[in-house]
């Protein structure tokens, strides 16, 4: 069951969306992620030596429908297999 929230109460920060412009394959284009997979997408990118734009070029190059989407299975292709946080059983 999800809780919704009114109008006095705070938004929880994992409902912020953050939108950037980035460049892929010298294009520029924006994404749309919330901020904690933003913060993942860095983490990821730093520990293997590549820049955000590499990272996600990277992404882009083999993904299959949506880039936002393709981004948010990556980062948890990362946590399952113990990149990110503990590994899953």
């Amino acid at each position: 069951m999800s809780r919704q929230t009114t109008p006095s109460e705070p938004v929880p920060p994992a409902a912020f969306i953050r939108k950037r412009s980035i460049t892929i394959a010298g294009h520029s284009t924006s994404l749309s992620l919330e901020e904690e997979f933003w913060q993942d997408l860095r983490a990821i990118a730093r520990r293997r030596g590549l820049s955000l734009n590499a990272l996600i070029g990277g992404i882009d190059a083999e993904r299959r429908g949506n880039l936002s989407s393709a981004l948010r299975l990556f980062i948890r292709d990362c946590y399952r297999r113990g990149e990110l946080g503990p590994a899953r059983v």
